[in-house]
């Protein structure tokens, strides 16, 4: 099971079955990982005893199947973070590795429940980071406050050995042609023998080997579907190795230019945002010289109603989201309009976040931005389509 990343893909997901979302909090340590699946499978009781009353017995087995099936998975559990968010309904079935704690939460309804997520995976400010050597690599995402090793997936190559099996270095023989006639006689006229490389040749054919291993493992499983700029932590001869194979678009041209293991986790937070700030700054920057230049034209607004009618009409190209920030009420998904009765609301309702899962529905981006360089002081900036 990879990292799940692709919030967009919950949010436009349609089904005429009901979808189904959870969230719990888990532990990364022993015992107390124990009663990580007994909650689980308490939670699936409440979407059970939901679903009851919407849906016949036969599809309710068929939603909870998946479900079901990993509140039995032993490996799945042994190897969690702070928390896991799992969402399903007919013919999806995601799982989200969080790395806060959550709430514990089961929600059946005609959307998932993606408010939890949306300030998580739309954060400016994300990163990752490979830390690599010749025998081993590690993955992390992080952001400028905290990094977190992630708990890769059994494809992933993290050992040299898962992909090289028996070919060590000592076992490993190079064949060469060596043709011993005149120029121009290496055909059949030349006589061919096989020669062997040297350990230190076999040695980098292996860690080639590897490396590439891991750069299509990363770009699959990681890169492709987050989006995420990805930091390469190694050795300077290892991130010359890495880069020669690499085929990641996301991969950035600095990188921090230590051997992993040599870092405490804090340094390598810190070393790393030293290599995404200027980027991140450069970013930002640019995106609020777009807002003002659009809201000058009237292409772009800070406006809450305007901009929750322009994205009912997907007009909204890119949405700024202040950190932290929330505006009690509901957004009206079909007009726009605010709903802000405080009679009617629930401690969860937030117009930002609504505002945010409409612009994303409608193939916006969103992004989270601290609240020191919102360019505005309403907690949101949208730039338009048209």
């Amino acid at each position: 099971m990879a990292e799940f990343h692709n919030l967009a893909e919950l949010i436009s997901f349609e089904s005429s079955a009901p979808r189904i979302s959870l969230y719990q909090p888990t532990h990364r340590q022993h015992p107390d990982k124990k009663q990580d699946p007994i909650l689980f499978k308490n939670l699936l009781k409440e979407v059970e005893a939901s679903l009851s009353g919407k849906v016949d017995k036969e599809q309710v087995e068929k939603l909870l199947k998946p479900f079901q099936e990993l509140a039995q998975n032993e490996k799945f559990w042994n190897r969690t973070a702070d928390g896991i968010a799992v969402f399903g309904s007919d013919d999806l079935f995601r799982i989200v590795t969080l790395y806060r704690p959550t709430p514990r939460l089961a929600v059946v309804a005609d959307s998932f429940h993606v408010k939890p997520l949306l300030r998580v995976l739309q954060s400016a400010d994300r990163f990752h980071v490979l830390a690599i050597n010749r025998q081993n690599a590690r993955l992390f995402e992080g952001n400028r406050d905290q990094i977190n090793e992630i708990i890769v997936v059994d494809e992933f190559p993290a050992n040299a050995g898962d992909v090289l099996g028996d070919d060590q270095p000592e076992r490993m023989a190079r064949a060469r042609t060596v043709a011993t006639g005149g120029p121009g006689t290496a055909g059949a006229s030349g006589t061919v023998r096989y020669t062997h490389g040297g350990k230190s040749e076999l040695l980098d054919l292996q860690t080639e080997k590897f490396f590439r291993a891991v750069d299509r493992a990363v770009i699959e499983q990681y890169s492709q579907p987050s989006g995420l700029p990805l930091i390469l932590a190694a050795l300077p001869e290892h991130h010359a190795m890495f880069r020669a194979v690499s085929a990641n678009a996301n991969l950035l041209d600095e990188g921090v230019q230590s051997h992993p293991d040599s870092l405490s986790i804090d340094e390598l937070r810190t070393q790393c945002w030293q290599v995404l700030e200027p980027r991140y700054i450069k970013r930002l920057s640019g995106l609020v010289d777009q807002f003002h230049a659009a809201r000058n034209v009237h292409q772009g607004s800070a406006d809450l109603s305007d901009v929750a009618v322009a994205a009912v009409a997907g007009r909204v190209r890119v949405l700024l989201l202040e950190a932290e920030r929330q505006l009690p009420g509901r957004i009206d998904p079909k007009t726009g309009a605010l709903q802000t009765d405080a009679s009617q609301l629930t401690e969860a309702d937030d117009m930002l976040d609504d505002l945010g899962e409409l612009v994303l529905k409608t193939g916006g981006e969103v992004i989270i931005v601290p609240a020191q360089r919102m360019p505005v002081d309403s907690g949101l900036a949208a730039i338009y389509r048209f």
